[in-house]
């Protein structure tokens, strides 16, 4: 809700009425809190602010923050807890356990899938669907994200963990925490929770019974145990030594030293990520699915680390006569509902193939990014618009200290309007909502044949056209470096259609440099999902920048990769709308 900016409309002393309210919803809400803890939460006498503001999605929030933090929001008449608070009373809410690197999803605002969590010793906390939860990370037990349950814990159970697991309200590091003092998590100790059954062969501990036959179990080592390291493996009926030794499993490693042709190697891992898309991620709610979702959104992602798909490189050569293949073992069913466009109308999820197909799990470990070792996943840049004094408005401006070229954010420029405007007295006395203009505002925003007919502006009108005559800058801020400041606007990534001269299409990329973007990585990633050939070249006008060129209309895929994957803004994207509608023949 809040990973990306929201706008505040208002921010008061709350009243002593209110206070008591505060107090009362607080108690009702979380009835865990003891006597003493509500007003150490709620106190009586220290500066309690009410904020209202509105997320980036339009949902109308009221923040509470005391000490500069926030410690609760409501929306919709339900309060929550921030990760602050959560930090002071970390067993307010039932908390489940999940990755370090899962983190940086939730951060970004992705939903918590099941298969991210971590299975305690004890089990899993018993909740139902929509009760309030938190999120910790393995080795701490300070919640870093708060949601709200899509299943209950026997659904979870019962659903091997697949599947969507939480709707993410906030984390650690959005916005409502950037809103505070921005401090880090506490360092707390996990709860020492014994066991279920303690006649276990030593060194070894099993999840809940009812995730008996289930692929999860978590096996604490003495030495990792030492270390105060947890990891998760693949249980069931082999071994891990045996299922390493499967033909099934033996892909997600593959030999260096393997005496197949490419062919056969990519053949079989066509099969794999195809069986596993549709025992996995595919559901009957999702027929008809067209073929090219099918590997775009499905087969690419079950792809194992390290491994890419290619179905140009296997003997296949075209996705439509695999799944020609497919559909003659009566897998799928294959229909062409609209012309030129072929969608999987039926799977056989009982037969054979699919449901003898070992999922693979993979480790802790493999998760990890190692530096040197993998690139770092892609974080967007923090982008704030900022304004620069022009000369021709410094003595607006002068009197709060600023002169030309001073850089000011939007709110210090609408502080200062108000300020000057009730320091001179040009607040109407009959209309508090219009303000009077004295010369210097006559000056600053006022076009020339306005100046002897307009006398007063709306506040808002005010705001807006001074916003309009300073001059527009931006800050950059890259994760984990120092924030750079640009004069102008910053450029959006462009998305054109051409048409070349064998009269074929081609989707042009260009600006991504700007946006913290290796061209030629994007180039790579786009080849592989659209399965279409891609060329970076120098960008026409434009100093060192360079284009992403891929065949055929791809705007699709690439709004995908740009909003979903890269979690861009779509303010920062144009283009999007040149997608092809569906149906239509690329």
């Amino acid at each position: 809700m809040f990973a990306k900016a929201f706008r505040v409309k208002s921010n008061t002393a709350i009243k002593g009425s209110d206070r008591r309210k505060l107090r009362a919803d607080v108690t009702t809400a979380f009835p865990t809190l003891g006597r003493d803890q509500v007003p150490a939460l709620v106190p009586g006498k220290e500066e309690l602010n009410v904020v209202k503001l509105y997320a980036h999605r339009g949902d109308a929030v009221t923040v509470y923050v005391c000490g500069g933090n926030p410690i609760l929001f409501e929306l919709e008449k339900n309060l929550y807890p921030t990760v602050y608070t959560l930090w002071s009373y970390p067993d307010l809410l039932p908390t489940f356990t999940t990755w370090p690197l899962v983190l940086e999803k939730l951060v970004g605002g992705a939903d918590l899938m099941l298969p991210g969590l971590v299975v305690p010793p004890a089990g899993l906390p018993q909740v139902q669907k929509g009760d309030l939860c938190a999120i910790a990370l393995v080795g701490n037990r300070a919640p870093v994200a708060i949601g709200v349950a899509a299943m209950s814990t026997a659904e979870m159970l019962t659903s091997s963990l697949k599947g969507r697991g939480f709707s993410m309200l906030h984390t650690y590091r959005d916005h409502l925490w950037r809103s505070g003092d921005k401090s880090s998590p506490p360092s707390l100790a996990p709860l020492a929770l014994d066991p279920p059954d303690l006649n276990e062969e030593k060194g070894s501990v099993q999840a809940d019974p009812a995730l008996q036959g289930d692929v999860r179990c978590l096996t604490l080592e003495g030495e990792d145990k030492a270390n105060g390291e947890v990891r998760q493996q693949m249980c069931g009926e082999k071994s891990l030594s045996e299922a390493s030794e499967d033909p099934s499993v033996r892909g997600l490693n593959p030999d260096p030293t393997d005496s197949r042709s490419l062919k056969e190697q990519m053949d079989e891992l066509l099969q794999r990520c195809f069986l596993h898309a549709l025992k996995c991620q595919v559901k009957k709610a999702d027929l008809p699915l067209l073929t090219s979702t099918l590997l775009g959104s499905h087969m690419f992602s079950c792809c194992p680390e390290g491994r890419q798909l290619d179905v140009k490189k296997s003997s296949y050569k075209k996705l439509s006569k695999f799944l020609q293949q497919m559909q003659q073992e009566q897998i799928i069913q294959v229909e062409e509902l609209s012309r030129g466009v072929e969608s999987i109308v039926a799977v056989d999820w009982k037969h054979p193939r699919i449901t003898s197909f070992v999922i693979p799990e993979p480790s802790p470990t493999s998760q990890t990014i190692q530096e040197g070792s993998r690139e770092q996943p892609y974080h967007p840049p923090d982008i704030k618009p900022l304004y620069c004094v022009p000369a021709s408005m410094t003595l607006l401006f002068q009197e709060s200290g600023h002169k030309k070229g001073s850089v000011l954010e939007g709110a210090e420029v609408r502080t200062i309007i108000i300020s000057y405007a009730k320091k001179n007295d040009l607040v109407d006395a009959d209309n508090k909502n219009l303000v009077k203009l004295d010369p210097i505002l006559c000056d600053c925003i006022l076009e020339k044949n306005e100046q002897h007919t307009v006398m007063k502006l709306p506040w808002d009108s005010l705001l807006t056209r001074c916003l309009e005559r300073l001059q527009p800058a931006y800050q950059v801020t890259f994760p984990g470096q120092e924030p750079v400041m640009k004069k102008g606007k910053i450029c959006p990534i462009d998305i054109t259609l051409a048409q070349r001269a064998s009269n074929k299409k081609v989707t042009v990329v260009r600006n991504l440099e700007a946006y913290g973007l290796d061209p030629y990585a994007v180039a790579a990633v786009l080849q592989q999902r659209c399965q279409a050939s891609t060329t970076v070249s120098p960008a026409p006008g434009a100093k060192d920048g360079l284009q992403v060129q891929i065949q055929g209309n791809q705007v699709r895929h690439l709004s995908r990769l740009l909003l979903e994957d890269y979690q861009l803004p779509r303010k920062h994207i144009q283009g999007l709308e040149k997608a092809p509608k569906p149906g239509k023949k690329k």
